[in-house]
């Protein structure tokens, strides 16, 4: 009886969904998603082979948009796949054990990322409320251990998502509303009871996501409190531009991000383009966005750029 069970299990397969109504055109909307992944694997790349070999950048700041370069460069390898299967050659379906490993690394890559915002902001935080000690506090070794605790933190809080998911029969409709694997969208598929998964869902999201975006908050309330003191009307805006490209990172991410699990969870009757389109906009546009924002508003790194490129 488990073998057969087993057998049933391993033949389920998900459908993924591009956009409805729109089969025929998806050559032609594969197009701006094939120079969305390229850009991003690009530009991410580009961020990282600069900041590895320009000994001028081995700093914290650098250090920690090189963390959030490979998550990115994470995000973009886990879901385009499946997003340009769709569009280029209508291969929709997904066997269960992959729709879970993709599951497992979008959300824990989106965990990363939410740490690496939050590193981030601590570091504009000391740089801008206690300079005399950057150096000193954030340190190689410290912002090694950061890291780690980021990647085991989100690895940790994900893992048993795709454990809790293999208890259940999935008997329903399998065709899920992403052209990827979410949980919150998997877990609707069962013929379970999902209140556990749905509560330890809500339990994640407040822990990392809600956490992170509060400190983020707490920490930009420090920081503008702390440049209003400042006399110097041309050093305030200096310090505040540094925070640019980090505040545009946030905003892309958080915005997206906490929109979808909204939508997820309390829009049973929101449109389903808009699921679709927040769906894209939370996975693909952060990885897009984030080297293109840091290369032009950082002109250390925007020489250093030129620099390798026009010799």
């Amino acid at each position: 009886m488990s073998a057969v069970n087993d057998t049933k299990f391993n033949s389920v397969v998900f459908l993924l969904t591009g956009i409805p109504g729109k089969e025929n055109i998806h050559l032609w909307i594969a197009i701006p998603f094939c120079l969305m992944y390229v850009t991003s694997i690009v530009g991410n790349s580009v961020i990282l082979f600069i900041v590895k070999t320009d000994p001028s950048l081995h700093e914290p700041m650098y250090i920690f948009l090189s963390m959030l370069a490979i998550t990115d460069l994470g995000l973009s390898i886990a879901t385009i796949p499946t997003i340009l299967g769709i569009y280029l050659f209508n291969s929709r379906g997904i066997s269960l054990n992959a729709c879970f490993a993709q599951m497992f690394f979008v959300h824990s890559l989106s965990k990363m990322e939410s740490s690496v915002l939050l590193l981030m902001a601590f570091d504009r935080f000391i740089a801008i409320c206690n300079p005399l000690r950057y150096a000193s506090i954030l340190t190689p070794p410290r912002i090694a251990k950061m890291g780690l605790v980021a990647v085991l933190r989100s690895v940790a809080v994900i893992l048993p998502l795709p454990i809790l998911l293999k208890r259940f029969r999935y008997c329903r409709d399998n065709v899920l509303s992403h052209s990827y694997c979410l949980h919150q969208d998997v877990m609707k598929a069962a013929c379970s009871d999902i209140s556990v998964n749905s509560i330890y869902g809500l339990f994640v999201k407040v822990i990392t996501v809600g956490l992170d975006s509060f400190l983020i908050f707490l920490s930009y309330v420090m920081i503008v409190k702390t440049v209003l003191s400042v006399a110097s009307h041309t050093e305030s805006l200096r310090a505040l531009n540094t925070c640019v490209s980090h505040l545009c990172a946030v905003l892309l991410f958080y915005i997206s991000d906490i929109g979808l699990a909204l939508i997820h969870r309390f829009g049973n009757n929101s449109s389903h383009m808009l699921q679709i389109i927040l769906g894209y906009v939370y996975l693909l546009v952060p990885p897009l966005m984030n080297p293109i924002v840091y290369s032009v508003k950082s002109k250390h790194l925007r020489e250093r750029i030129i620099r390798v490129f026009v010799k």
